[in-house]
């Protein structure tokens, strides 16, 4: 287990290497000079091109592309990723603050997705061709085709307008008021958390109705095994390596989703600030949140990836 394990670290690292000269190299190639929008922006003339040759020396992009990126990428990990080109300051103590309200509505969402997406899986594909299954999939499909920020402003007209048992807008930190941080995340998360929840329900009923067609299911009932071992000891086990892979991937939804309902619920997250950063072209700040949410994603993988050997024995052999 150990080996398969190191193997799979070992094999994340490229991985991250090649993400981050991506992040890079989209920074470097977007259109817009970083020294000019510092002094004023690229159409407005109120900057010398001796005061933009000396603004690109104090922020060091006049120097060689590979020189930039080292010396991003080894700050990175030292929690220097640069200062921001319109606040002046440093690009950590903006998304600081910004990860918890981010991350904690992230998962919260994949958690309402798995905990009632693959329950409502099993059981639709247990019940197959029941009127269970139907009502199933019909929710399923009417959840995963429903826009989230549509769900979102209909949460908050039902369940913060009408019936006021949560607040509109914002958030605050767990460590505050771990109440007040519940009632501010719970209707975020459901908006981000039923797309992802349709999909899982929907990945876990396929699979679990294919394994329970195999021969080994058939040879588990003729044994005489009560249909609750069958299932879960059995079928779910075999059926979890294609499941656990979309939990893996609903976390690229959660993120893309979690942007949408961040302004939707005027929760200061790091989706708003890369908004923000993007339509001001704060290069560092995108680049810094890019990484973030890159890294994030290449470790949800690696988990993943050792979540599978074990599941199933044959993979780390």
């Amino acid at each position: 287990m150990l080996p398969y394990i190191l193997r799979r670290v070992m094999l994340a690292v490229p991985v991250f290497l090649a993400v981050s000269v991506i992040t890079f190299s989209i920074m470097q190639l977007a259109p817009g000079d970083p020294a000019a929008i510092l002094l004023g922006g690229d159409f407005l003339l109120i900057a010398t091109e001796e005061d933009i040759q000396e603004a690109r020396e104090q922020l060091g992009v006049n120097r060689p592309a590979v020189v930039q990126y080292l010396d991003w990428f080894t700050g990175f990990f030292r929690g220097d990723m640069g200062t921001s080109l319109f606040t002046g300051k440093s690009v950590w103590e903006l998304v600081s603050p910004r990860i918890e309200p981010t991350f904690s509505m992230i998962l919260m969402g994949i958690f309402i997705a798995v905990a009632l997406g693959i329950p409502l899986g099993i059981l639709a594909a247990w019940k197959s061709n029941t009127w269970i299954d139907r009502v199933v999939m019909i929710f399923a499909v009417v959840g995963f085709a429903m826009p989230g920020f549509w769900l979102a402003f209909n949460l908050i007209w039902l369940f913060s307008v009408v019936l006021g048992w949560f607040p509109v807008f914002g958030s605050v930190n767990f460590s505050d008021s771990p109440t007040q941080f519940l009632r501010h995340m719970t209707l975020p998360a459901i908006s981000v958390g039923t797309s992802l929840m349709a999909l899982n329900a929907r990945m876990t009923r396929s699979s679990v109705l294919e394994v329970l067609k195999d021969d080994f299911i058939r040879t588990a009932r003729a044994k005489g095994l009560v249909d609750r071992v069958v299932l879960f000891r059995h079928a779910f086990r075999a059926a979890s390596m294609p499941i656990v892979t979309i939990v893996g991937l609903s976390f690229a939804g959660a993120v893309t989703g979690a942007t949408l309902t961040e302004v939707v619920f005027a929760i200061p997250g790091m989706g708003r600030l890369f908004v923000g950063s993007v339509t001001d072209r704060d290069f560092p700040v995108i680049q810094g949140l890019m990484m973030i949410f890159a890294g994030a994603y290449v470790f949800l993988n690696l988990a993943v990836d050792i979540l599978y050997a074990y599941l199933d024995p044959r993979v780390r052999y």
